[in-house]
């Protein structure tokens, strides 16, 4: 087989036009292709009154050595690649050994422990929060009457912070191995739309998440996982250098010598425990802002033009970033086509944003995180949980702007473009519940955040038509962009200072989003079975 990548064709081509398409691009007849196999398809509209669509195809062809030679020096013909996931190790049939521990239950965790489980490991899954359908309703108590359950939320519980998202599967990670794709056939055997296989930017969206993590789970526990909701691990007991034990939040005392760390970007009370005990971690860059608001139709005909509205096209996105004159980067951050800001705190008297989608993205406003960098070197050097600090500061100063009630402050951009406070909201309404309180942002943020953003907001406006629209809501605080610390590891993926502890995902800083979760959990797994059977 023979894999051409990056294939264009208009918009409006019909069905029957990508076979003479692929010939042409060959040089062969078309009596010479044998079977065509869609492997991607995705968007270019940077030119929006001539959008394409960019395909990659798997392609027999009758004679296949000819059209490799000719293409030789064409990086865009290749040998299709060998995509199939590989085991590289297993444990013996009804495995009675030690059983290695997963901590957390989020995208990486729960790749994690599928994949241990399919060796034949039997992992114990420790999850704070609840099982993925009791969650949601506490999530939704939060959302509907002001109610934090602060180990159930939008952060912890079964399906980690990424079940209430945009369920965005795509990631920029360098993946020879082909993890995504094992990760992304996973997803389908547990009920998501097969179509994330082919598409260039898939996502799934809330609803379908909660019951893909429920088959999972269903799968793992089958193969002998074992799952203990509702339990934190309150301390990490190591010696000469190893992980030894867990103390569990009901007093247990579990022997541990195995240990995947998934905890994820907000277990802050968990990093602080790591470094009580002993255990190495750094301070990493992250970065704070807000969340933005315009209607979708706006982004719609700002990306699109007279496309506006095709099935293939869906709902626009965009992707902006700006370098500030007084050194910061400025970015937009897990935009969410057709969907609305949700409240994501998981500690009491604190207000923290996110943005979430539906698999049809078919809510009124689109949102995107708009933040600014934050560097340990240059904002807090030599202290690792000072970014953590950081975060819990401006999301209670946020708690008290929106009246210590869980409402969240927001702003009109033109109002916080002319430096005064917002008193009322105009024509985009912000969608965050239990509601959003208008007010000035400046209170809540650091002079060099809304210095930052008041430079960005034009030059976005310039690239997207509407963006820096006077009445484009702003509601704070965006602070959970990543996690503010690094639990370093090495070569072998266990902590750089304690052996049999493996750190892994958001939390532990060596992933941002649900793929790159996912695969990281893939790794970290092989990593830790290969160590413990010997192989």
């Amino acid at each position: 087989m023979i894999r051409l990548s990056n294939l264009t064709l208009p918009l409006d081509h019909t069905a029957d036009a990508i076979e003479p398409a692929i010939a042409a691009r060959l040089g062969i007849a078309l009596a010479d292709i044998r079977r065509v196999t869609l492997v991607r398809r995705g968007n270019d509209a940077r030119k929006k009154a001539a959008i394409k669509l960019v395909y990659s195809f798997d392609i027999e062809v009758a004679d296949e050595a000819a059209v490799l030679t000719a293409h030789a020096a064409d990086s865009q013909v290749r040998p299709t690649p060998d995509t199939a996931y590989k085991f590289p190790v297993r444990a013996p049939e009804h495995w009675q050994g030690e059983r290695p521990v997963v901590i957390g239950a989020g995208p990486c965790g729960l790749m994690a422990a599928l994949i241990l489980a399919q060796m034949g490991l039997r992992p114990i899954i420790i999850e704070r929060g609840k099982a993925v359908r009791e969650r949601t309703k506490d999530t939704w108590g939060l959302w509907r009457r002001g109610i934090l359950e602060s180990e159930s939320n939008a952060q912890f519980g079964e399906g980690g912070a990424g079940t209430f998202s945009d369920g965005k599967l795509y990631s920029r990670i360098k993946d020879p191995r082909h993890l995504g794709l094992k990760v992304l056939t996973e997803f389908v055997k547990a009920g998501a739309p097969p179509e994330i296989l082919t598409e260039a930017h898939p996502h799934v969206g809330t609803f379908r998440l909660v019951t893909m993590v429920m088959s999972i789970r269903e799968t793992i526990e089958a193969l002998g996982g074992e799952y203990r909701f509702g339990t934190r691990v309150e301390q990490f007991s190591r010696t000469d250098g190893a992980i030894t034990a867990l103390t569990l939040s009901n007093g247990e005392v579990l022997p541990a010598r195995h240990v995947i760390l998934a905890v994820g970007h907000s277990a802050r009370d968990t990093f602080e425990q790591l470094h009580e005990a002993g255990v190495y971690l750094e301070a990493k860059p992250f970065a704070i802002g807000v969340r933005i608001e315009h209607p979708q139709s706006w982004i719609d005909r700002a990306r699109f033009g007279a496309s506006v509205g095709s099935k293939i096209l869906g709902t626009a996105a965009y992707s902006l970033s700006h370098q500030a004159s007084n050194g910061r980067a400025v970015y937009s951050f897990c935009m969410c086509p057709g969907g609305r800001v949700v409240a994501a705190a998981s500690e009491p008297g604190r207000v923290v944003t996110n943005g979430m989608s539906q698999y049809s993205r078919a809510e009124f406003n689109a949102n995107s995180g708009l933040v600014v960098d934050i560097n340990p070197e240059r904002d807090f050097p030599g202290d690792p949980l000072a970014g953590m600090r950081l975060q819990r500061s401006l999301e209670e100063k946020a708690f008290v702007a929106g009246g210590s009630n869980y409402h969240a402050p927001g702003q009109r951009v033109g109002d916080f473009l002319a430096r005064q406070p917002s008193s009322q909201f105009g024509m985009v309404e912000p969608s965050y519940k239990p509601g959003v309180k208008p007010t000035d942002l400046t209170q809540v943020l650091p002079a060099f955040v809304t210095d930052a953003l008041r430079e960005a907001l034009p030059v976005f406006g310039r690239q997207v038509p509407g963006y820096d629209h006077p009445d484009a809501v702003m509601t704070g605080v965006e602070t959970r962009t990543s996690a503010p610390v690094r639990i370093s590891r090495g070569a072998d993926l266990q902590s750089v200072n304690t052996r049999g502890l493996y750190p892994a995902g958001e939390g532990a800083g060596y992933a941002g989003g649900i793929l790159s979760a996912a695969v990281d959990g893939i790794k970290v797994a092989e990593a830790l079975a290969l160590e413990l059977l010997g192989a």
